[in-house]
């Protein structure tokens, strides 16, 4: 019986190769962002707020630019610092960090609503990033003097 001995060298070698490219393509040396807990407190004017938190579970820092919204053609992003609001051009999201917008915080400000959004409703937002692409999230609007932290 003539038989050939099996490669196992190159064989090693391969499998190595393969799994080293796998464990590469696993180790994020991008943003992975996940939005969570948002909600939109009812509004009572032509004004509304959005709350949520970005969460970066990748290994790259990214920034939130906008978001849009069929609500309003008009929507911001907030800063507030010692309880002054200021509109910002963007808000970092640090690599496994989280971007936190929080009633009497940082949030989303939409001005001259479309329609005014009632309790149990849910408003369709997008956000757009620097780097990673538009998530799409879904806001149930809450109460007017909803307050997650007192819940």
């Amino acid at each position: 019986m003539n038989r050939r001995p099996f490669p196992v060298p190159a064989l090693a070698v391969g499998l190595a190769a393969t799994l080293a490219l796998t464990l590469a393509g696993c180790s994020s040396d991008s943003p992975e962002l996940k939005a969570e807990g948002g909600y939109m407190p009812q509004p009572v004017g032509d004004l509304a707020a959005g709350f949520l938190v970005v969460a970066n579970h990748g290994g790259a820092d990214d920034k939130l630019t906008s978001v849009t919204s069929g609500l309003s053609d008009d929507i911001t992003i907030h800063q507030t610092e010692n309880q002054k609001m200021r509109e910002v051009k963007s808000f970092d999201i640090p690599a496994g960090g989280e971007l936190d917008l929080e009633r009497g915080g940082n949030h989303i400000m939409f001005m001259n609503l479309k329609q005014q959004p009632k309790q149990g409703q849910k408003v369709g937002i997008e956000l757009h990033f620097e780097k990673t692409d538009p998530i799409k999230v879904e806001l149930p609007v809450k109460a007017t003097n909803y307050n997650p932290a007192q819940h």
